[in-house]
């Protein structure tokens, strides 16, 4: 019987070696091994279920609500899923050039760097409306991580020479640094600074 072989994302990275060591994200970050990170939506409709979806699709999904500088999900990455994946790609070979490592094992480290544990919500009682300080799930956590990965990425090289794949590169890896110099990381400061003041 052959030996099995190992799968391969995008036929370069070996997912299988990469660990997450925040504990409180080992069963919400998925690392399945997939050759090209699509799931084609299956995930949609049930609750709960984008925790199984590879990490880097959702890396790539989150990419795609690139448009107009403070627009969402309109603009021109709407919906091109095959163009954002060849931009994480590109990116990838990027960071392996630039730090050596397996550049999943980077972005996992990114995303534990920068996935917030404190959030603020509104409470009316009385007729006025408090701001509260609440611990957020884990499910959250990794969204809000890709949210701010994203956002630095659209605000570095919007009307700017710098291209999408550098500067997801470098925001990244100044990320998994857990660098000051990381959009992600400073979003991440500010909205832990506003839940402490609501304790």
């Amino acid at each position: 019987m052959a030996a099995e072989t190992n799968m391969l994302l995008f036929r370069k990275w070996d997912i299988s070696q990469v660990e997450v060591k925040d504990v409180g994200l080992k069963r919400v970050l998925s690392l399945q091994p997939v050759l090209v990170p699509t799931s084609f939506g299956r995930h949609e409709h049930a609750r709960f279920a984008k925790a199984q979806v590879n990490v880097v699709e959702r890396l790539a999904n989150s990419l795609m609500h690139f448009g107009h500088r403070h627009a969402k999900n309109t603009g021109r990455m709407g919906g091109k899923k095959l163009r954002s994946i060849s931009i994480v790609k590109t990116t990838f070979d990027i960071i392996h050039l630039r730090t050596g490592k397996n550049p999943v094992e980077v972005l996992v480290r990114a995303i534990e760097n920068i996935s917030p544990n404190e959030d603020t919500t509104r409470i009316a009682y009385g007729g006025v409306v408090y701001h509260v300080s609440v611990d957020i799930a884990p499910l959250r956590r990794v969204d809000l991580a890709l949210r701010f990965i994203s956002e630095g990425v659209r605000q570095s090289c919007f009307s700017n020479i710098k291209s999408v794949e550098e500067a997801l590169a470098g925001e990244i890896i100044l990320a998994s640094e857990g660098s000051a110099d990381s959009f992600a990381i400073r979003a991440k400061n500010e909205q832990e600074r506003i839940a402490m003041a609501s304790r």
